[in-house]
Order: structure tokens, then C-alpha cells, then sequence
């Protein structure tokens, strides 16, 4: 497809908030006088009804559709928000094969073809984060630091939050993990306190640099932010410890991750066994979603019909490409290492296309003949996600208005275990492991680790099943510096190869725009162009 109407994220910096940009200002009427504390609080709650619109941006802007249209030159398949990024990542790992085949709106990263400069892929994630961290530094220019107003602190401790969460995609995106690579070029870091003129010539900080940034955001929206929030959707305080964790995590400060796990898990419940024994993970209802991406029917991403997350993904949709033009998969290796005391094993069909999970008695008749999900969604092999079910828990429902998680409580508990048995407590981490997995999902589960690398290996596995499908998996591999194994799985025969751990062409590159506007980055700084490899 053509591209055209490229577009640079400094074009978006254009249009910022025309509000105060000091604290001191508020004191001093245009008259000269000093304004009183009620005058000071009517003009904070008139620019706060103002600012409300790009706080609301944060949270729409994840489910975005069309984003990058007029660079695409018409709307991609993909292009349906953070969702389509997840999905982008566990394409490029292991666990989760699909069809190789025209209708797979994800092959490229599936097969490493989008790692050029040219390529959609690189354009969308680029775009999708930096368009948001502007958001972000548009709220910062007007909820400055210090301010006494509890209004503003709330709008800049989502800020400072989502810009955070914005670096953390974008430096394991184009970057390997921070311990090892802290003097690695990162990405460039664009704050509220930048001009123009500093945006477009700003160079690949260090990932240490990024870092730093991503820590000092998360710890001052932590002491600017409570618990309580309008809806799951938002970030709240619980949140922001969770972001932290995960940078924590990847900084390997074991600790520190597993403190913050703990807090950010503080008031919610993982699912329980009975919760998972049949399609699920797609309310942002459930006692174990910390953050999530709310979706209603009336957003564009579900008016579009099948761009959007259920439409790719959810084996049980009555609209989409998934499953009968291109289904999701999990390794069958992994599925194979699955106890079957667990009851995830039955969030993917088996060899004879079964799982547990389903509902077989649902029937639908079709011209005199009788049809069950399978037969009638036409699921075409074994291993095919039953994950992640449909809108309302209805078969076949063609309105894909499922919502999507960003943090769950599952997830938690999982750092919690590892940074603990890396940080010297290695029974307390097998403790917390098996205090987990067998009150949530294998009743017989026994951690047989005995140190703290096989701990952090037991851990992985555990991530591998339970995060499947939700966006982990590529950043996991990299973090821990494991190879990514294809050979004897389902993978399409022309995929299954092997690639070493750290393998340059995990890397996607910074995108041919950005290197031709952004005069801080010159063609020889962006990240290699690596073949995409074959069997």
C-alpha cells in the first residue's frame, strides 16, 4: 500500500494549552491587585473545566481508531490503539502463533518484516506514544509542580503517570532491557519544559536517561494520587505503584519491584478458578483488573466493525478475522508444559480442538442444520485461544465492545514472587508463588526451585500462561535475555526458526520521519536494519 501524508510528532506541538504557566501568576489580578483565595480558586476551576478534555484524552487516546489513517493512506486493520500494540509485541515473540495469510492484519511483526524504518508497524508505535506523552506534557504546562490545588495535583498525577507509561513501551520497543544497556541510545525524551525548536533537535537519550525519567514521573504522581478515581479506567495511585513495579522490575532493583507489586495490588482479587473455567478477561468489572481500557459501543473502535481488539482475538466473535481467517495460537510447545490439574490449559483448545471451557451445548441452526461454536466460527486447528471471550459473554456477538486490560492483580503477585527471590528472599518468593497459583489456578501446584534463577525461570513460565495475549511476552524475552524458540512448534512452517537471546532485529527502528525532521538523530544513530530471517 502507498504511503503518504507523513506526519512528525513536532507538528503536533503546535497547538498547546493558551493557560498559566506559573504559579506565581495566580496571585496577581490583570489589574495589578492581589487576588484573593476565592478569586485564585474560580480561575483554577474555569482552566480545570478546560483541561478536563486532554485528561479525557489520556484515556481515549488508548483506544484511538484511525490514528495514523492519513500517513497509511486509509485506515489499517491495526490501527485500533494500545490494544493493537500488545499485539504487535506477542507477535514478534513466541508464544502466540497465527496463520501466515493475508488476512493476519499483524504478519509483519509476526515474520520480523516491519523492522525498516519504513515500515507501519514502527510508524504506529511511535506515533501512538508520542502523540500520547504530548498529551501528557500539554497537562504538565498547566498542572505545574506545587501547586496546592487538588484538582491539579489529580490531573498531574495522571500526567506524570502516562507519560511513564509511554516511555516504558517506547524504550523496551527500541531498545534491549536496562541492565546491561544503561549507556545504550534509548529514545527521545520530550518534556513540557521543551520548545519547538528543542523537539526537533532532540537526540536517543540513554536508556538510563529514560529511566530516570520514568521513575521520577511514577514517584511524584505516587505522592500525588489516592485510590480513589471515577472508574478502573483512570489511573489512580495503585496504578502508578504498578508502573513502577514494572520499571523497578526491568531495572532488576528486586526489592523495590516487589514493594510496589504489593501496594498496587493493595484492594483487588485475582480471578478465581471458577471465574477462569470458562471465556473471560474482556469487563474491566472484575475484582482483579487494576487498570484497563473501558469500552462501550458507541466507540469508534467498536462502530468500525473489526478494528478492534475482539475482532483479531476473541475466538467467539460473530465479527471479525479471528478465528476463521486468522486465529491466535498459543506454542503448542508451552501448552504441552501445562499442568492438567491447571485450569488455564483450558484457555486454549487441545490436539482434538476441545476445551473444557466452552459452552458445547450453544447451537446455532443454519438452513435446516445444527452448528456449535467451533463449527460455526470455524476454528481451523488445535491450540486456538478461548481466552478472551466475547461482548457480554454472548457466542457470536457481532459487537465487539469488549473492554481491555492494562494491569491486572495476577500480575502483581507475579513480580512480587520473582522480586523477592531475586532480591535474596528466595523462599519468601516460592511462598508467594505458590500461595498464588494454587488458590487461583492449580490446586496441586508444588514450586519445585530451589534458587533464585530457577525461581525467576518458574516465575517466566507462570507470566508466559497467565499475561498470554496481553502484551507481555516480547518484553519478558527481553529482560531476561531469553532466545526466542520457533523450531518443532506450531509456528507456520516458514517460521519456525530460532533467534538468540538479544537478537538485533528484536529492535524495530526509529522511523524514517522522525530521522529526517529530528536533526538530534542521524541515520547512522538509528537501530540496525536487519533481514528478516528465514527457516
Amino acid at each position: 500500500m502507498k504511503l503518504k501524508n507523513k506526519i512528525h510528532y513536532i507538528l503536533l506541538c503546535a497547538g498547546l494549552f493558551v493557560f498559566t504557566n506559573c504559579a506565581d501568576d495566580l496571585n496577581v489580578a490583570p489589574e495589578g491587585d492581589i487576588m484573593t483565595e476565592q478569586q485564585k480558586e474560580d480561575l483554577y476551576k474555569l482552566e480545570a473545566e478546560k483541561m478536563q478534555a486532554d485528561v479525557n484524552g489520556l484515556y481515549s487516546a488508548l483506544i484511538k481508531y484511525g490514528l495514523i489513517s492519513d500517513w497509511y493512506g486509509g485506515t489499517a486493520h491495526f490501527d485500533f490503539g494500545f490494544a493493537a500494540a500488545c499485539m504487535m509485541y506477542d507477535a514478534s515473540c513466541m508464544d502466540m502463533p497465527s496463520e501466515y495469510t493475508g488476512y493476519n492484519w499483524f504478519r509483519s511483526p509476526l515474520e520480523f518484516g516491519d523492522r525498516i524504518p519504513e515500515s507501519s508497524t514502527t510508524y504506529f508505535l511511535w506515533y501512538t506514544f508520542y502523540t500520547h506523552l504530548k498529551t501528557a506534557n500539554d497537562i504538565l504546562k498547566v498542572a505545574i509542580k506545587g501547586t496546592d490545588n487538588d484538582t491539579y495535583k489529580g490531573f498531574r498525577g495522571q500526567a506524570l503517570a502516562s507519560r511513564a507509561f509511554d516511555y516504558l513501551n517506547l524504550i523496551q520497543a527500541y531498545q534491549f532491557t536496562y541492565k546491561g544497556h544503561e549507556s545504550d541510545k534509548g529514545v527521545p525524551i520530550v518534556t513540557e519544559d521543551m520548545t519547538d525548536e528543542d523537539i526537533s533537535n532532540s537526540p536517543r537519550a540513554t536508556v538510563q536517561q529514560v529511566y530516570d525519567l520514568i521513575i521520577a514521573d511514577l514517584t511524584e504522581a505516587i505522592s500525588l494520587l489516592s485510590a480513589d478515581r471515577a472508574d478502573k479506567g483512570r489511573i489512580n495511585v495503585n496504578v502508578a505503584y504498578g508502573l513502577r513495579a514494572r520499571a523497578y522490575l526491568n531495572m532488576e532493583m528486586w526489592k523495590e519491584a516487589a514493594a510496589d507489586a504489593e501496594k498496587a495490588m493493595s484492594g483487588y482479587t485475582p480471578y478465581s478458578i471458577a471465574d477462569v473455567s470458562k471465556p473471560t478477561f474482556n469487563n474491566i468489572s472484575a475484582s482483579s483488573w487494576i487498570w484497563g481500557c473501558a469500552v462501550t459501543e458507541n466507540n469508534d473502535i467498536v462502530q468500525s466493525g473489526i478494528i478492534n481488539f475482539p475482532a483479531h482475538m476473541c475466538s467467539f466473535t460473530g465479527n471479525g478475522y479471528a478465528p476463521g481467517y486468522a486465529g491466535r495460537y498459543i506454542n503448542s510447545t508451552l501448552w504441552n508444559a501445562i499442568p492438567e490439574t491447571d485450569v488455564r490449559k483450558g484457555w486454549w483448545t487441545d490436539e482434538d480442538e476441545y476445551s473444557p471451557n466452552v459452552d458445547w451445548t450453544w447451537k446455532i441452526q443454519y438452513q435446516g442444520d445444527y452448528y456449535n461454536i467451533a463449527e460455526w466460527e470455524g476454528w481451523q486447528a488445535p491450540y486456538l485461544n478461548v481466552k478472551f471471550g466475547a461482548y457480554q459473554d454472548l457466542y457470536d456477538n457481532g459487537t465487539n465492545a469488549c473492554d481491555f486490560p492494562l494491569m491486572r492483580a495476577e500480575e502483581m503477585h507475579l513480580i512480587k514472587a520473582e522480586g523477592l527471590a531475586m532480591g535474596g528472599d528466595v523462599a519468601g518468593g516460592k511462598t508467594a508463588l505458590e500461595a498464588f497459583v494454587k488458590a487461583y489456578r492449580n490446586p496441586s501446584y508444588v514450586c519445585k526451585a530451589t534458587t533464585a534463577q530457577q525461581l525467576q525461570d518458574e516465575v517466566w513460565f507462570q507470566r508466559r500462561i497467565e499475561l498470554w495475549g496481553e502484551g507481555f511476552s516480547l518484553f519478558d524475552a527481553k529482560r531476561l535475555k531469553k532466545p526466542i524458540e520457533r523450531v518443532g512448534t506450531n509456528f507456520p512452517e516458514n517460521l519456525r526458526y530460532n533467534l538468540p537471546a538479544e537478537a538485533p532485529i528484536l529492535l524495530w527502528n526509529i522511523p524514517q520521519d522522525e530521522i529526517q525532521t529530528n536533526k538530534g538523530i542521524p541515520e547512522s544513530e538509528n537501530n540496525p536494519t536487519i533481514p528478516k530471517p528465514s527457516v
